[in-house]
């Protein structure tokens, strides 16, 4: 099958039909806020998929890397069962109808959402990794827990970062409820009204919860089926999947015959991508060339040979959600996440490579997330020629070089040649001490093109 391209018509799919919705998510909810309030907890109780994978993780019980789980959503069709109990959330791999478990009802629980988690880590050392998987959010949940003051550093650092990227559906969760008494959570509920005033969550609703206890679980997902949209996706345009993970799939001792190629795992924006369809990968892998010693660009090309959603194989996949997505590369390019950042796409059909970009920018006026001891450092100075700063474009985070300011423009030659295009958003970031800390956030106004004539 994956010699030859899955027959699809785009025109004929939504993203709340079933034979979409069975298999992949098409909408991408991001977990932010400061670390250890509950975020990795709260996937784990909607979805049944713990996010915390790696070695390091699990020493430290703490977020690194971008964690991913799917869920699917339902409601008993029957008008006579309560709310919030007549909604329940399962794994992606569940049917797409069972009866419902409530004594008396009859009815039937009905997939009616399949969504897509994007777990970020919420300690300030791991910002910029929060930054590449805000690239592909749809809509956010700000966890705040209750035992603790309101805000946490990270608390208004993930705020501002996601109001910067301009994602409005975003609300709050109060976490940790069951660890303090009733008068201290409706104190602490005050301290989150007015932390929100003036922000993107001013009027977003408060619910409470406790993700360890799986108590108002049931609201949190009746609140995503009934205010968080889908957003409007356009199936018949050209692929574009941002890239935010890559694996090797292959175990030590696997034998040569049983070796499989590597696998990029990320979001598809628009477009329909089919199990055999040729595919880019851009800005490809810089390569050294051994006669000349000059590095150039190599755009990666290979064949789409699996498409899958967790534990969902599929012919097909379309926009929103997080998918994998295997190829015939090289597993050796994928390990580690050493594609992240690449977009992929028909060949010939992504948009252009940058090595130079002119961008026009705003600043906030002081640092947040600061701790109380370094407040007195935390106004935002003007951006100057010739600094350093870290830039996220897509998922892709970069240092730049400033080789130009002018009023609110600038240009920033890359270290590493980057897939975009005008008009993008991106977030900026400069180094504090030992870590990267946002300053601002810009917009892509034009930029100097790689040419990939020899690709």
């Amino acid at each position: 099958m994956a010699n030859s391209t899955v027959a699809v018509d785009p025109t004929t799919l939504t993203p709340t039909s079933l034979e979409v919705m069975a298999n992949q998510a098409t909408i991408n909810i991001g977990t932010i806020g400061h670390v250890a309030h509950g975020k990795s907890t709260l996937v784990k109780a909607i979805s049944g998929v713990q996010t915390v994978r790696f070695k390091k993780e699990h020493e430290r019980n703490i977020t690194i890397k971008l964690g991913y789980a799917n869920a699917k959503i339902y409601k008993c069709d029957n008008e006579e069962c309560p709310r919030p109990g007549c909604y329940e959330s399962k794994g992606s791999a569940e049917p797409v109808e069972y009866p419902c478990k409530r004594p008396g009802c009859g009815g039937k629980m009905r997939l009616v959402r399949h969504i897509s988690f994007v777990d970020c880590p919420g300690h300030d050392v791991y910002m910029m990794t929060m930054l590449s998987g805000a690239a592909v959010m749809d809509a956010a949940m700000l966890l705040v827990a209750a035992n603790e003051p309101c805000p946490q550093p990270q608390t208004s650092e993930h705020l501002a970062a996601i109001e910067m990227m301009k994602l409005d559906n975003v609300f709050i969760l109060q976490n940790k409820v069951d660890l303090i008494k009733q008068d201290e959570a409706l104190d602490k509920y005050e301290q989150i009204k007015k932390f929100s005033k003036n922000t993107i969550v001013e009027n977003a609703p408060i619910i409470p919860i406790s993700a360890q206890l799986k108590v108002n679980i049931d609201a949190v997902v009746e609140y995503v089926y009934k205010h968080i949209p889908i957003p409007v996706r356009d199936f018949t345009a050209d692929p574009h999947l941002i890239v935010i993970r890559s694996f090797d799939i292959n175990k030590p001792g696997f034998e040569v015959d049983d070796l499989r190629g590597g696998v990029v795992g990320g979001s598809i924006l628009k477009g329909v991508l089919r199990v055999g369809d040729e595919m880019e990968l851009r800005p490809g892998r810089l390569v050294q060339d051994p006669v000349t010693n000059r590095v150039k660009l190599v755009l990666l090309r290979s064949r789409i040979m699996s498409l899958s959603a967790e534990l969902n194989s599929m012919q097909f996949a379309v926009p929103g959600g997080l998918i994998g997505v295997g190829s015939l590369l090289d597993p050796a390019l994928t390990r580690q996440d050493l594609l992240a950042g690449n977009v992929l796409g028909h060949p010939g059909k992504l948009p252009k490579v940058y090595t130079e970009l002119e961008i026009n920018y705003f600043l906030l006026r002081q640092l947040l997330g600061m701790q109380k001891d370094e407040k007195k450092h935390s106004k935002v100075s003007k951006l100057t020629k010739n600094e350093l700063v870290m830039v996220a474009i897509g998922s892709f985070v970069i240092g730049a070089r400033v080789t130009g300011v002018k009023a609110d423009l600038a240009k920033l030659a890359l270290y590493k040649p980057t897939c975009a295009e005008p008009g993008e958003k991106i977030a900026m970031s400069r180094r504090y001490g030992m870590r990267w800390r946002l300053i601002g956030w810009a917009s892509i106004v034009k930029g100097k093109a790689y040419d990939l004539g020899n690709n």
